[in-house]
């Protein structure tokens, strides 16, 4: 059964907005750096440690994980239409090479019987020459 857009964004919110208030931002640290907790005036975190070490709001991390998702999704679609595409060269490729193997064994049965047709001339003017 299809969740309804309104139905779905509503519950996508209540699972990203589910933990207190005071859990609003996430830590994001590189390098192993680690920084004090001090926030400031519009509740998020300053940069620490020339930028090795900062906080991401919580909204920013839900809408980093959507896009995740998303281009995951269309990766996912892109890959399957392009594996289909290959099925489709496959099948081509495999008619090309099977006409290409019906003209190469027609032209050496032609030669080979124009060999026969040469070696039987060749032994009916020797007969004929003694």
């Amino acid at each position: 059964m299809r969740m309804s857009k309104k139905n779905w964004f509503g519950s996508v919110k209540k699972k990203l907005f589910r933990s207190s208030p005071s859990h609003k931002n996430i830590i994001v640290l590189h390098n192993n750096t680690i920084t004090n907790r001090t926030s400031s005036a519009n509740g998020r975190s300053p940069t620490k440690n020339n930028g090795r070490a900062y906080f991401i709001p919580k909204e920013d991390m839900a809408a980093i994980t959507i896009q995740s998702h998303f281009r995951g999704h269309l990766a996912r679609r892109a890959f399957k239409a392009l594996k289909s595409l290959v099925r489709l060269q496959a099948v081509v490729r495999g008619a090309c090479v099977r006409r290409q193997a019906r003209i190469a064994l027609h032209c050496m049965h032609a030669l080979a019987r124009l060999q026969v047709t040469v070696r039987a001339r060749q032994l009916l003017s020797k007969c004929d020459d003694r």
